[in-house]
């Protein structure tokens, strides 16, 4: 096994808690350090491992940290640990060898002891684990799933142990599997490569590659279940630069073919070259997806992970519906691409296909909405502009958008309109403004378009105010009312009240 320090380390000894390995944050680190120094003194060792090692090295910030304890059995280090933190320690993975330490604002320690796993049965939950205080770093390493998740560090003194030549992948960004044999073990660590890969800019090492490819034609992912797969994709979205990586990598290890269809039908569909010079409509929707992550990236417009969730979800499946829809035909004596209704097309194939995950309602609701509306603010903005809708009407256009899509924020719709926008290789689309979409913000800002989408201009209350009992004609009312509203014929309160008067009326 190579023992070394920290190779990114200061050579002053002391400074070395300043090293890059230590530029963590503190309220991990210091009772990392208070756990090594107490195990120290029972006469063991405590050694950060895993992706909080990792992490450091490729200069990011970790919100947990995985310490491993030699030398101590199971029984004697819970009682450190619940001497250590009382009321915060989890002891709900005890069976597995891991106990979680709650230390507050989100930030955790796992601890445990090496562990042995031996195969014994389908699925994440197939597997004997038996906890192994005596094991040797170099042999507990050898179940992670890559080489740069198998690295550990003393933090008491920055050693860094690197038995499978981890930080030589790390430096040179390449992605490589530990022990092919243990890998195949729990065939969720094929999506955690594409995932690793597409957030770190990893290259899969090519013996790697065939290994993970292999595991993919003979089916091994089958036996994943569907929360385990979602968990994974939703790390490749939210967590990456550039999703498409992640993505491109699933197409070439044949993961898209056996398991996306969906998706699959998008390669090699052709795209108006006018429109989209980038390719076919795989090509274009990997190019909407990373511009989704550099949209709901931006700090100015401070979305939510779920919301950022909603708006790349929406950009994976937003031309789902052009591979049925996609023709070629004359016009004008030229020959044309078209996908006329590709986005009202788009809406069962995503429903299709979401509903083998559990990405959850509001992501399945904003996915659709960015199916089948995602080039309605560019058609609004475009009939605007050419005089087709006065202000008012281009409003109530806008309203009623929002409407449909409740309650989907109008942001992520925005977003995902934006997406679809930049992801193509014209001459400007992506610094130019996105005229379409500035124009829908100020304009729903400053009428409150989506609160008043929300609420309709009448309610129940105001029917009984006119001498109307409660009853099923209350919703049929409010239905007229609104479907008036939206075809422009009234526009205010006082208009709706009005109608609502006649209708009462008509019903005496």
């Amino acid at each position: 096994m190579e023992r070394m320090r920290n190779p990114f380390a200061t050579t002053d000894p002391a400074k070395e808690q300043q090293d890059i390995l230590f530029n963590q944050d503190k309220r991990l680190l210091e009772p990392a350090n208070e756990l090594a120094m107490r195990i120290k003194g029972m006469g063991g060792q405590a050694l950060l491992v895993g992706g909080f090692v990792r992490d450091s090295l490729t200069g990011t910030i970790s919100k947990d940290a995985d310490i491993e304890v030699y030398g101590i059995d199971a029984d004697t280090l819970e009682q450190s640990l619940q001497q250590m933190y009382p009321g915060k320690v989890d002891t709900v993975g005890r069976s597995f060898g891991v106990l979680k330490v709650f230390l507050g604002d989100g930030l955790d320690l796992d601890v445990s002891i090496p562990r042995r796993e031996s195969k014994t049965g389908a699925g994440h939950t197939g597997f004997a684990v038996t906890g192994d205080p005596t094991m040797s770093v170099k042999e507990a390493a050898r179940r992670r799933d890559f080489t740069m998740n198998s690295l550990a560090a003393d933090p008491l003194t920055g050693e860094i142990f690197d038995s499978f030549g981890g930080v030589d992948d790390i430096k040179k960004k390449i992605l490589r599997v530990t022990d092919p044999e243990r890998f195949q073990d729990d065939p969720l660590r094929v999506y955690r490569a594409v995932q690793f890969a597409a957030r770190l800019g990893f290259t899969i090492e090519p013996k790697s590659f065939e290994l993970m490819k292999e595991m993919v034609a003979r089916g091994d992912l089958d036996e994943l279940s569907p929360e385990r797969v979602t968990e994974e994709l939703k790390k490749l979205l939210l967590k990456s630069e550039q999703p498409s990586i992640g993505f491109e990598y699933m197409r070439e290890l044949g993961i898209i073919e056996r398991d996306y269809p969906e998706l699959q039908s998008l390669i090699g569909v052709e795209q108006e070259p006018e429109w989209h010079p980038e390719g076919d409509v795989w090509i274009h929707t990997m190019m909407v997806l990373d511009a989704a992550a550099r949209i709901t990236q931006r700090r100015e417009d401070a979305f939510s992970d779920e919301e950022r969730l909603q708006v790349l979800v929406g950009a994976l499946v937003h031309d789902l519906g052009k591979p049925p829809t996609t023709k070629r035909m004359e016009k004008h004596g030229v020959m044309r691409i078209t996908s006329l209704g590709h986005e009202e097309a788009g809406v069962e194939p995503t429903k299709h296909m979401l509903g083998r995950f559990m990405f959850g309602e509001d992501v399945e609701r904003a996915a659709i909405a960015a199916a089948r509306d995602h080039l309605k603010p560019g058609m609004l903005h475009r009939a605007w502009e050419k005089g087709e809708m006065d202000d008012e009407q281009y409003a109530n256009a806008l309203r009623k958008w929002l409407k449909r899509s409740l309650p989907i924020s109008w942001r992520v719709l925005l977003a995902a309109s934006e997406s679809d926008y930049r992801g193509r290789t014209l001459p400007g689309v992506q610094t130019d403004p996105y005229a379409a979409g500035e124009h829908a913000k100020r304009v729903i800002l400053e009428r409150h378009l989506d609160k008043e989408a929300a609420k309709p201009l009448v309610q129940g209350r105001d029917l009984i105010a006119l001498g109307l009992k409660p009853g099923p004609q209350f919703g049929r009312i409010i239905d007229t009312i609104e479907h008036a509203r939206d075809e422009g014929r009234i526009k205010s309160r006082e208009e709706a009240l009005e109608l609502a008067k006649e209708l009462i009326s008509e019903m005496k």
